[in-house]
């Protein structure tokens, strides 16, 4: 009995119930609470916004028109806030008419009922909202334990989640807060130029150098999912090899041999050779032996194939 009651506390939902009206508070704790839900209550804005100090809920019940800072601003400063950036945040208001139904969606809201409350429908709402918010969470899980690095963009290409991922790679490749929300600027303002000049399918990616590999970001449009709405798929891959670097290392070639090489490997006659990097064509032909040495070839065919090879695979 103690582990089904345990199991029980510990699928139980926290509700944020943000109302100045005292019926309004009163009645809808009865209602939550009857239902199974844990309730936290705020009468302000800023009461609410304080309680992500020390809680964060499951979902926020927010009352639209408050005194202060209303339910819109109080919806926008939690949806700027990382702790609370994911959380469903559903509006209760009298204002009904489409302007203000618009403006709680573009706050940050995820849905609305209206005034006079019924609670029957409040539950429906909520209910519908934690199961699509916990599949939701399932499957961001079960993307971050393949190690994808996806980041959801809306219409004007603001971040709306990021994966484990993502948010790791932005920390590492661009010194980005983890918990922050937004996009690294540099990469911001690419989005925002590319979504404004460019279509989509055309988008070039986006690269981010590291110390020893790099950061390749691709803009694409999000399957199944609201128009307009578009997915940045990340991946990490090895720095490009310069193969100057590559030849030099593997064949212990001087830099000037190296020069001599990539442009035999060109078709450069040694005297052209000589002209580009101000050597005799006699000196350059001391190189050219010196280089088939080291390369293990008698040719100038031979050495020009082997340095191509190199140069493709780099």
């Amino acid at each position: 009995m103690l582990n089904i009651m345990s199991t029980e506390l510990k699928d139980k939902h926290l509700v944020l119930l943000v109302d100045d009206t005292p019926d309004n508070l009163k009645m809808l704790s009865n209602a939550l609470d009857d239902a199974g839900y844990d309730v936290l209550v705020a009468t302000d804005g800023h009461a609410a916004l304080a309680r992500l100090d020390y809680v964060t809920p499951d979902i926020v019940l927010l009352d639209a028109m408050m005194p202060g800072i209303d339910g819109f601003e109080t919806c926008r400063r939690m949806k700027a806030d990382h702790r609370a950036a994911h959380i469903p945040i559903v509006f209760m208001t009298g204002l009904t008419e489409t302007q203000h139904v618009v403006r709680g969606f573009q706050a940050g809201g995820i849905d609305y009922v209206t005034k006079p409350l019924d609670t029957d429908v409040v539950l429906a709402r909520l209910n519908a909202h934690l199961r699509s918010h916990r599949l939701m969470n399932v499957a961001l899980d079960a993307i971050d334990a393949v190690h994808t690095a996806v980041i959801a963009l809306n219409e004007a290409g603001h971040a709306i989640w990021k994966t484990a991922r993502a948010r790791q790679w932005l920390h590492t490749y661009f010194g980005f807060d983890t918990q922050a929300a937004g996009l690294p600027h540099a990469l911001q303002h690419w989005i925002s130029e590319a979504l404004r000049h460019t279509e989509i399918d055309r988008i070039a990616p986006y690269t981010q150098p590291g110390v020893d590999r790099q950061l390749v970001m691709h803009l694409a449009r999000r399957p199944h999912s609201t128009p307009g709405e578009l997915t940045l798929l990340i991946e990490e891959q090895p720095l490009p090899i310069d193969p100057r670097h590559r030849l030099t290392e593997q064949y212990r070639l001087t830099a000037r041999e190296t020069d001599v090489l990539l442009w035999l490997a060109k078709g450069k006659t040694n005297r052209d050779i000589g002209e580009i990097l101000g050597m005799a064509p006699r000196t350059v032909n001391k190189h050219l032996e010196h280089i088939f040495v080291k390369l293990g070839v008698e040719t100038r065919a031979a050495a020009t194939a082997l340095t191509l090879k190199h140069v493709h695979h780099a």
